[in-house]
């Protein structure tokens, strides 16, 4: 290597070092972004898993009116009450009393049995029944539907196999009928239909993703106010360096995160009993590639953030579509073309589904290996974005005076007196 390399390299990376550090410093002189970085970085995680802690609802109490009064819907009953999910804590004689109990939310949901339930059984037509639920949680309709569900599909075999043995096959033969081949319901991964068990693992990528983006562009926005510049260059590199401001503020970020996410993607499940059935080293690193994606992603864009109370508004609107977009709520092959293309935009779509791949579902690192892939060309584009980013605003530190002049000979031009505007403006 020439003497010209080694002082080039030497340079470089004393000019990355020192960004490095100064990054570090403003994280750590700022009382509001440490309180995103690590009260909320630390303490979210910890919050959401206490609220989430009983993720299985078990007797949820539901009532049940039953105008038929025959011995099918009475064994209905019995059977739903005899499920997990539910327990018959009411009889009622009619809808208006089982709709008082729901609005004094002593009741959960409502099974109804009209007046012909057993008479279109007997006639071998098809009988219907009503099943109500609460929808203030939307546990309370799971477990009414799930129960009322599992008896219903049981029900169906039994009247078949009736109905079968009536027209004089022997049990044999209508069971074969029925049930022509023998299954077993086998769900390896969360065999409660635990509810925090899938949407946790979502919920603590979304965690890293939105306080980083959240804290770094409150430093951002900090510093526009007091009209400084985030992508302000020193002055020995003269205007060059994009890849070193760049690399320096992201290792800032990227170091602290890694401890973050760790904590996040490791210790907290650990805490609450999370299964965690991945390898530690194929889980670790999908992390670093995740938070990698998150470092390039928040400096790309929390260059348009120019006030310090645009973090808050986007939490409240972002955090929810990131969510959803991930696919845990809703299957992304259901996706409308639009939100499928939109939720590319966000590492956490990818991170989500690669950390439940390898975390809850227990691949190696080949179950994540496509997430990977996309993080990788997300953090490619997001790097250059973000280079753009520093190179378009050093521009404008450099040519202010010139574009103010340009600006207001274009005023000028169009016959704009600024300066009566602006008499008018403060009521002179």
């Amino acid at each position: 290597m020439t003497y010209m390399g080694q002082r080039f390299i030497k340079t470089w990376l004393k000019d990355w070092w020192e960004i490095f550090c100064h990054e570090l410093r403003q994280i750590f002189s700022d009382g509001g972004v440490l309180l995103i970085f690590l009260v909320a970085g630390l303490a979210y995680p910890l919050l959401y898993n206490v609220v989430y802690l009983n993720g299985v609802l078990s007797d949820t109490p539901i009532a049940v009116v039953d105008d038929a009064a025959c011995p099918d819907s009475r064994r209905f009953i019995r059977e739903i009450d005899a499920t997990r999910e539910v327990e018959v804590v009411a009889r009622c004689v009619n809808m208006a009393e089982a709709e008082k109990l729901m609005r004094e939310r002593k009741v959960r949901g409502i099974v109804y049995f009209p007046r012909d339930f057993g008479e279109k059984l007997a006639r071998m037509e098809t009988a219907k029944l009503s099943v109500y639920a609460d929808m203030s949680s939307f546990l309370y309709y799971k477990n009414a539907l799930m129960a009322t569900n599992f008896v219903m599909l049981h029900e169906i075999g039994q009247i078949q196999m009736e109905r079968y043995s009536l027209a004089g096959m022997t049990e044999q033969e209508a069971s074969q009928v029925v049930k022509p081949l023998g299954y077993e319901d086998n769900n390896p991964y969360n065999r409660a239909f635990n509810y925090s068990f899938f949407l946790i693992s979502a919920i603590l990528m979304i965690i890293i993703q939105q306080t980083l983006f959240y804290g770094m562009s409150l430093l951002v926005g900090t510093q526009r106010e007091r009209n400084h510049s985030f992508a302000s260059l020193p002055d020995k590199l003269e205007g060059h360096g994009m890849v070193r401001v760049v690399l320096g503020r992201g290792g800032a970020y990227w170091l602290l995160y890694l401890g973050i996410g760790m904590y996040i993607a490791f210790i907290v499940p650990a805490i609450f009993g999370i299964p965690q059935r991945g390898q530690f080293g194929d889980i670790l690193a999908m992390l670093i590639f995740f938070i990698t994606d998150c470092v390039f992603f928040s400096m790309t864009w929390s260059t348009l953030i120019t006030r310090r109370e645009s973090v808050f508004l986007l939490f409240l609107a972002m955090s929810p579509i990131c969510l959803f977009l991930t696919g845990c709520s809703w299957p992304t092959v259901a996706f409308p073309g639009f939100w499928k293309v939109f939720s590319y935009i966000f590492p956490s779509t990818f991170g989500v589904q690669g950390y439940i791949n390898l975390s809850t579902a227990g691949g190696d690192i080949s179950a994540a290996g496509t997430q990977m892939r996309a993080m990788i060309l997300q953090t490619i584009i997001y790097f250059g974005a973000a280079c753009a980013c520093i190179f378009a605003e050093n521009w404008v530190i450099r040519h202010k005076e010139e574009i103010r002049e340009r600006r207001e000979a274009l005023a000028r031009k169009a016959g704009i007196d600024k300066a009566e505007d602006a008499r008018i403006i403060s009521g002179e």
